[in-house]
């Protein structure tokens, strides 16, 4: 098999077959810094689709009928040759997305370990036994796969979110059809040979890529498929309103995991150098590109002065450059509306009196760490969404401030808070509307078998661990009469 790096190479993969797309056309993915072409991959049609979730259904009897033994042994197969690929992922995710090689490696860490996480859940889907006031019932809840899921991953955390959208629903002993990003297909299809590597029967896993322009026939096709049972996806809430219409339309269960501006709390007697390195790590890892980014940072102004310094100087020393040339922390961020957004978001606040900390606009993809402090609600960025290296500080008076500024958003994904008083942050966190909160931790951090999604227009439903499962099963009412049945007629 040829690697997926060659942009020729790069193909569907449908019932364990590499194949073109139906009428043989193909879309490019250029690299955000220059221009040159990073990927060249299958255009697939509504028909290429199709095929693709009849691959998923003909597998289904077969593979939910495996046992939890052979499903572990070959996710843990696959967790192994999706790390084997760490170059391979690196220098892609470079070329296609412009991300850091910390941060490719860091993907592919994380993303082999939720294989493996879910490998451990193979023999943990289970049911209960009900009491029953019929004599001689035995009666169950009994989980069981629910079909055909549908996994649409976005650019930005390529191979966690990738795997993410496949390797808990192929635990539970579903067949998946994989949609990869536009921006990243050969990223992506990355994970769907470390799969297929690992000797996955044909069909179980089926990859598809399609060209901008049909990203929305392509999405409406797969989700009308009646065996298409399960809906997961990552991405813009945007984006999430129109799938979850779709969803609706076809009364298709979905897991929506959207947009965020998550904010952290540094309360007055936080530890001041353990929250710089929180929200330094929080704000700008992958140039402030996820979907937990810190977008808010939210101090009290009596630490506010000496908190500011020392961010400010950890953020403008920060290296900035082309990751394909060598280490960096910041990279090329994905295109250049990114930038467009950005610079926006900092004129407007210049223009109504934020201070400038640090970095500034940008003339090119290559965006260095940018702070504004003195925030207020008049300004466009305390309340959208930068999705880029570009950040907000909001002075609060005290910890009901803090509360209310966190909560003064569409938004409830991510959320921290630092305080050297647990109890007190305990408190704090309780009060903030987000599907996650961390204390004395950034807002930036996903494990494989945690609970993880948002609330408000962050979306529903629920990756990992226990809360996947109930996700990605069917439960069922079985009962089994163990006595004779008195009958009233």
């Amino acid at each position: 098999m040829q690697s997926q790096q060659d942009p020729q190479a790069l193909t569907l993969l449908i019932a364990g077959k590499r194949v073109s797309a139906a009428d043989g056309a193909t879309f490019e993915r250029r690299n955000p810094l220059d221009g040159e072409i990073a990927s060249r991959a299958p255009a697939a049609t509504p028909d290429d689709a199709r095929a693709a979730v009849r691959a998923a259904w003909a597998a289904f009897p077969a593979w939910s009928n495996t046992g939890p033994g052979e499903r572990r042994a070959l996710l843990t197969k696959a967790a192994e040759r999706l790390e084997a690929k760490i170059e391979q992922f690196q220098a892609t995710m470079a070329a296609e997305t412009g991300a850091s090689g910390l941060w490719a490696g860091f993907n592919v860490h994380l993303a082999a370990q939720g294989l493996r996480e879910a490998a451990a859940m193979t023999t943990q889907i289970a049911g209960e036994i009900i009491p029953s006031d019929v004599p001689g019932s035995l009666a169950m809840g009994v989980r069981q796969a629910a079909g055909v899921v549908l996994g649409i991953a976005p650019w930005n955390a390529p191979v966690i979110l990738g795997v993410r959208a496949l390797a808990l629903p192929l635990a539970c002993g579903n067949t998946v059809v994989f949609k990869g990003s536009e921006l990243c297909p050969a990223t992506h299809g990355l994970i769907a040979d470390a799969l297929h590597e690992a000797g996955l029967p044909d069909g179980v896993v089926n990859f598809i890529t399609n060209a901008p322009k049909d990203a929305g026939a392509i999405v409406e096709a797969l989700i009308a498929e009646p065996a298409v049972r399960r809906v997961n996806f990552t991405g813009s809430t945007r984006v999430g309103r129109i799938i979850a219409g779709l969803c609706a339309e076809h009364l298709k269960p979905a897991v929506l995991e959207l947009g965020g501006k998550a904010p952290c709390l540094v309360l007055d007697d936080a530890d001041l150098d353990d929250a710089v390195d929180g929200v330094t790590f929080g704000a700008f890892a992958n140039s402030g590109q996820i979907c937990m980014s810190t977008e808010r940072i939210v101090v009290a102004e009596s630490v506010a002065d000496a908190f500011v310094a020392k961010l400010a100087a950890r953020a403008s020393a920060l290296p900035l450059g082309d990751p394909r040339q060598g280490p960096v922390v910041l990279g090329a961020v994905i295109d250049m509306a990114t930038v467009q957004r950005c610079n926006a978001l900092i004129d407007d606040a210049l223009a109504k009196g934020a201070t400038l900390l640090c970095g500034g606009r940008a003339e090119s993809t290559l965006m260095p760490a940018t702070l504004l402090d003195h925030v207020t609600p008049n300004m466009l960025i305390y309340r959208e969404e930068s999705f880029g290296p570009v950040k907000g500080i909001v002075r609060v008076k005290d910890d009901d401030a803090a509360v209310a500024c966190a909560n003064d958003n569409a938004y409830g994904l991510s959320s921290a808070v630092f305080s050297r008083d647990i109890a007190r942050a305990m408190g704090v966190a309780k009060r903030i509307e987000s599907g996650i909160c961390h204390i004395n931790g950034p807002t930036v951090h996903d494990e494989a078998q945690m609970p993880f999604g948002g609330v408000k227009s962050s979306g529903w439903g629920r990756f990992g661990g226990k809360a996947g499962v109930h996700e990605f099963t069917d439960l069922r009412w079985m009962t089994v009469q163990t006595t004779p049945r008195h009958y009233p007629f």
